[in-house]
């Protein structure tokens, strides 16, 4: 637990503090000097009202790394003259909560308000947020949480009911390329990059802020004769991994991106969106199973042939692996966005799971059991049984239902695909059904 004063008039960290990080000494002081979060930080922002009404309200910020949550609590602290006390949930638990209670109190007893920041707050258990919620009722603590997870997913309804939610973004390119040009004020120093590489490395970056000021510091104590282009960047500099949660809420946003690209037959978003997933390290065990439920629940008998090509191409990539068997995914994704969408299959299954629960254990009707004892056949088992292949028609419209059982209608086949042709045969069987005397 770390308990900070602020005040208005706090003399900002100088870049003589050379132990100190750049991102740090350039951590900025009061909401105004923060770049972007405009949704939060403009006239009509969450944040910008709270001050503008000198009135700070509980909040959780939400959003990934880099983006700036931590500096919005602290600066909002600044700008409202209250004290700070932040801790982590990754090392702190239910006793350093107390801890900070109690200082929070005696600060109150002399007019001194505080804010409580807890960065990670998504990882304290339950017990750990419900120890925080007397004092966000009564006052004692203005308490900003901030979390990297989808709070509605980690955090209990009973603190979330207490608390605004503010949702961050990761940083614009023209964002991070005005924080590359402050950086230069603030350090003098030019960096060692030609325009197109500055630009690159605000790319690289990509929305987080601390990678970049990191990458700038690291540039300038770098003996450089002369500015860097794109290709010597890249020499010097390691990209940026992208967001890699692989059981997190940025995992399931990408495969939610996977499937609605390919519902909606957008072949090239489906094929970025695996790529986003396979750079980021994902199993591709979990991906091939995400694409095979997609081939029967979303084009089903549209195209019968969708899940035979997604197991083969599952088998092929377990055969062959990376980077040959990448391509039998991109295959798969390709052929799956392409393909004719129905969903008539997932319908009729659920319709059918619906009516087996609602009639219960129904005996079949007799006709359409076998019988192979004599009792069994004194009893009536295969009585009037019809072999259809015996038929003229092929067909012979006999009762498969249970005898007190209504004859259901589960699917229906749309015009698409094969299913048009599935369609034609439903709708002549029906006919024959309708005409036949069984």
């Amino acid at each position: 637990m770390k308990k900070t004063i602020n005040k208005k008039h706090q003399p900002p960290i100088t870049n003589h503090q050379s132990h100190t990080p750049l991102a740090e000494q350039m951590r900025p002081r009061t909401i105004d000097d923060i770049i972007g979060q405009k949704q939060l930080l403009g006239d009509n922002g969450i944040v910008r009202q709270m001050v503008s009404s000198g009135k700070l309200s509980n909040l959780i910020l939400w959003g990934p790394p880099g983006c700036g949550k931590t500096t919005i609590a602290r600066s909002l602290a600044t700008t409202t003259d209250m004290d700070f006390i932040a801790m982590s949930a990754v090392f702190s638990g239910t006793a350093d909560i107390k801890k900070a209670i109690e200082v929070a109190k005696m600060s109150r007893g002399i007019g001194q308000g505080t804010i409580l920041f807890i960065d990670e707050i998504h990882r304290f258990n339950k017990t750990q947020q419900d120890v925080l919620l007397p004092y966000l009722e009564d006052g004692t603590v203005v308490f900003i949480g901030a979390t990297t997870e989808n709070p509605s997913f980690e955090l209990n309804n009973a603190l979330l009911s207490r608390c605004h939610i503010g949702v961050l973004s990761p940083l614009s390119s023209e964002d991070l390329l005005e924080l590359l040009k402050r950086a230069e004020k603030f350090t003098g120093k030019k960096i060692p990059l030609d325009k197109n590489a500055q630009t690159h490395l605000c790319q690289m970056a990509d929305g987080d802020a601390r990678f970049l000021l990191n990458s700038i510091e690291y540039l300038s104590n770098v003996k450089i004769d002369a500015p860097l282009s794109i290709q010597g960047l890249g020499d010097i500099l390691q990209k940026r991994a992208p967001l890699s949660d692989k059981s997190g809420d940025e995992h399931y946003n990408l495969i939610s991106a996977v499937h609605k690209s390919l519902r909606a037959s957008d072949t090239d978003a489906a094929l970025y969106w695996v790529a986003r997933m396979m750079i980021n390290g994902e199993d591709p065990s979990y991906l091939f199973r995400r694409l095979c439920r997609f081939a029967v629940e979303d084009i089903g008998l549209a195209d019968p042939n969708a899940m035979t090509v997604a197991l083969s191409a599952w088998q092929v990539y377990e055969r062959m692996g990376s980077p040959e068997g990448d391509l039998a995914l991109t295959q798969l994704v390709i052929y799956l966005a392409t393909a004719p969408k129905s969903v008539a299959n997932y319908y009729a299954k659920n319709a059918a799971w619906k009516s087996a629960q609602e009639y219960g254990s129904l005996m079949p009707p007799k006709n359409i059991l076998n019988a192979p004892t004599k009792m069994m056949k004194n009893l009536g088992y295969g009585k009037d049984y019809v072999y259809e292949p015996e038929t003229a028609d092929g067909f012979s419209g006999q009762n498969c239902f249970p005898e007190n059982m209504p004859r259901q209608s589960y699917y229906s086949p749309k015009e698409i695909g094969f299913e048009r042709e599935i369609k034609k045969r439903l709708a002549y069987w029906e006919n024959l059904r309708k005409k036949s005397k069984i």
